[in-house]
């Protein structure tokens, strides 16, 4: 189908008005709201991407409620976990098979709501991409949008643009991508024009006991004595139940193939068995470690898996078999040493590392920085290392039982307490709400329920899951003498 360009500029103009997918098309009215769209004629005014503190471009083109046509934005490409300076190659395309013209608007932004990254645009003639910066409550964002000449569909129904995300140096939590998109009818005003907004966020890591993939952490249990398990699914608040593994196991779940979502798994000690039921590639059964090592589930390599590892009390060697190079052996820790293994550094890969009740003390390897050593915290402190300010980095925090306070020295924030929790619960942080970092959380076994802090608003819930004999999924990330 053949569109007159002179037409389409004449007619047009004004679906830019909001900006989040205006394909710019011709000025009829002499509105103020046509004079901003008149002032963005060669592509949308920034910050109408629906992202946190902004609008979507339903203000202006008000003929329908967002999201309630028969099409679609969507973003494609993203994986489930990026790197430091990694390239990243994404699609945003605006679906609705009696639209004419298409646009769009895209950002990335960090759990504050600053801009992430940078993008990379390809060299077209005529250009069909542009970038805008715009600043939303003091933070100045980048945005991809189309040009003019970035409008005409390539194929009906729809209209698709590609880009490079560039990942930032140092991972900085989860990353947010908010898009609105304009399936437009092309003919002279705003009415008509269907608006769509959509979202997608990708991780710098796995995040713990998050069984239906939703970028939040699950409440869950591991029951021993049958050898089953219960996750209160974040996504709808359902019940999940499976039946995996048997008496004396230990539960040690991650994202053994890397699709996002944690995967059934349990340690044998007896055996030294791995029993993993993957959510994307099924069984498997792994012979590694030995009777009396503590498992140490993490990504070492940092491709996205997690490696089978185990810490090895009696002389302090970590054996990890890692899933892009295999077997590593390393030695680092002494006897009476709690493992505490975590990404110190940012770089997405688990760093080995010990806390010494002895002399309170934290020695450290890691995969990028190399070795640090911090004093920090008591002899009867419980080791809660995890990410609680939101940079991609593990942070040292210890809970101490005694007076049911949180320490914790954040790699951004500094130094912290929080009073949360009683001598007999058991640490529980994960990131429950979805904002990239930890949340303080316990389990108090005695009747089964579960305080949760979210750190998204500092609101605090207690939710009733479990029993006495249950080991809560997100303890088993924590050193085993701990719990």
């Amino acid at each position: 189908m053949q569109i007159n360009r002179r037409r389409i500029v004449s007619v047009k103009s004004t679906v830019i008005a909001c900006a989040t997918v205006l394909a710019i098309f011709g000025f009829l009215s002499f509105s103020a709201k046509h004079e901003r769209a008149r002032a963005s004629a060669s592509g949308p005014a920034t910050s109408y991407t629906n992202a946190p503190g902004e609008s979507n471009c339903t203000q202006c083109h008000a003929s329908f409620p967002v999201n309630s046509g028969t099409g679609n934005v969507s973003i494609s490409a993203l994986p489930i976990n990026y790197s430091p300076n990694q390239q990243i190659p994404v699609t945003v395309t605006v679906s609705q098979s009696d639209a004419v013209i298409y646009g769009f608007q895209l950002t990335a932004i960090d759990a504050q709501g600053k801009n992430v990254g940078t993008y990379t645009l390809p060299t077209q003639s005529p250009k069909q991409l542009q970038m805008l910066n715009g600043f939303v409550s003091g933070n100045q964002r980048t945005y991809v949008e189309h040009t003019i000449d970035g409008v005409l569909p390539t194929q009906f129904g729809s209209k698709s643009w590609t880009f490079t995300w560039n990942a930032p140096a140092q991972r900085v939590g989860t990353v947010s991508f908010y898009a609105a998109g304009n399936a437009a009818n092309s003919d002279g005003s705003p009415a008509g024009d269907y608006i769509y907004t959509t979202s997608k966020s990708i991780r710098s890591g796995t995040i713990v006991s998050n069984f239906d993939g939703d970028g939040k952490s699950d409440v869950a249990v591991f029951r021993p004595a049958t050898g089953e398990w219960f996750s209160l699914k974040s996504s709808d608040g359902s019940l999940q139940s499976f039946q995996f593994g048997a008496s004396g196991d230990k539960p040690v779940p991650g994202d053994f193939d890397g699709d996002g979502k944690s995967d059934y798994a349990v340690w044998r000690p007896s055996s030294g068995i791995w029993y993993v039921q993957q959510s994307a590639q099924g069984f498997r059964a792994v012979q590694f470690g030995a009777s009396g090592d503590v498992p140490v589930v993490g990504d070492y390599d940092g491709d996205g898996k997690t490696d089978f590892a185990v810490y090895r009390p009696s002389d302090g060697v970590w054996y990890q078999l890692q899933s892009s190079k295999g077997l590593v052996a390393t030695q680092f820790g002494t006897t009476g040493d709690l493992p505490a293994q975590g990404d110190y550094d940012g770089d997405g890969k688990t760093d080995i590392a010990v806390f010494r009740p002895s002399t309170r003390t934290w020695y450290i390897q890691q995969s990028r920085d190399g070795f640090s050593a911090v004093q920090f915290g008591n002899s009867t402190d419980k080791p809660v290392q995890a990410d609680y300010d939101g940079d991609g980095k593990t942070d040292v925090a210890v809970f101490r039982p005694s007076d049911g306070v949180w320490y914790f020295l954040k790699s951004r924030d500094g130094f912290a307490a929080t009073q949360f929790g009683a001598a007999d619960d058991k640490p529980v942080p994960a990131d429950y709400d979805g904002d990239g970092k930890s949340d303080i959380a316990v389990y108090r076994a005695s009747d089964g329920v579960w305080y949760i802090l979210k750190s998204s608003d500092n609101s605090f819930y207690g939710v009733g899951f479990g029993n006495a004999q249950d080991i809560p999924v997100p303890s088993s990330f924590i050193a085993e003498a701990s719990q």
